[in-house]
C-alpha cells in the first residue's frame, strides 16, 4: 500500500530519472523467473544519487516511524536492500542487520547477520517487491529469531495479486514508497511514454506470467 500520493509520484519521476526503472515495451526484459517484461527495476542504482538516496532514506525513516513508532532494529533484506537499510537505520538512529536468502554453509551458518535480541522489534526494509517470495523469506527468517516483525516497506512494488496474496498469507504489513500504478501515471504525465506504449503497460500488469 502507498501511504502518501505525492511521495509516490515523486519517488516514481526519481527513479525513471536515473533508469533505475526502465520501462521498454517494444523490447520487453526478460526476468530470471523466465516472465517477459516491459519494466525492469533496479533500485540500487540510486545509491549512486547523494540528492535521491537522500530523499529516499528521509521518506522511508519518516514511514517507519509514522506506521510503526520507533522500532527497535532495522533489517534489510539481502543483497539489494542493504545499502537503503543502513540508511535508513542511521536516519533513525537505530542498529541495523540484515537476512540473507539462506544460512552461510560455513562459519557461524547465519541467516541473520548483525546482533538481534528476542523479543526486538522489527522493521524490514526492501528494495523491490515482485511476487514477495524472497522477501517473506527474510521475514520467516527474522521471526524464527524470536523477534516481532512489525511491517515492511520497500521503495517499490509491481502490485501483483500474488504478491497481495503472498503477504496476507504471512500476515505481514505491506508499505511501499511507490508502485506501478503511480509509475505508469507519472511516466504518462511527463510524456515518458505514449498512448500506445502506456495500453501495452497495462495489458502486462493484469497477466504478466503469460504476457508476450
Amino acid at each position: 500500500m502507498v501511504l502518501n500520493k505525492d511521495t509516490a509520484k515523486k519517488t516514481a519521476e526519481l527513479l525513471l530519472q536515473i533508469n533505475a526503472i526502465k520501462l521498454e515495451p517494444e523490447n520487453p526484459f526478460t526476468w530470471a523467473s523466465g516472465w517477459k517484461s516491459p519494466i525492469y527495476c533496479d533500485n540500487r542504482v540510486m545509491l549512486s544519487y547523494p540528492e535521491i538516496r537522500d530523499f529516499v532514506r528521509k521518506e522511508m525513516a519518516k514511514q517507519v516511524e509514522e506506521l510503526y513508532g520507533k522500532p527497535d532494529v532495522i533489517a534489510g533484506v539481502a543483497t539489494g536492500a542493504i545499502g537503503i537499510g543502513i540508511l535508513v537505520a542511521d536516519a533513525l538512529g537505530l542498529p541495523f542487520v540484515y537476512v540473507r536468502p539462506e544460512p552461510k554453509s560455513h562459519g557461524r551458518q547465519n541467516q541473520v547477520e548483525g546482533h538481534l535480541e528476542a523479543g526486538q522489534t522489527v522493521v524490514v526494509i526492501e528494495d523491490l517487491i515482485s511476487t514477495g517470495k524472497s522477501s517473506l523469506n527474510a521475514v520467516r527468517a527474522l521471526r524464527s529469531q524470536q523477534v516481532d516483525v512489525k511491517g515492511m516497506i520497500a521503495v517499490f512494488t509491481y502490485g501483483f495479486s500474488l504478491s497481495d496474496a503472498n503477504f496476507a498469507e504471512e500476515k505481514l504489513d505491506l508499505h511501499t514508497l511507490s508502485d506501478y500504478a503511480h509509475l505508469i501515471e507519472q511516466a504518462s504525465e511527463t510524456n515518458y511514454i505514449e498512448e500506445s506504449q502506456m495500453q501495452t503497460l497495462l495489458q502486462w500488469k493484469s497477466n504478466p506470467q503469460q504476457w508476450k
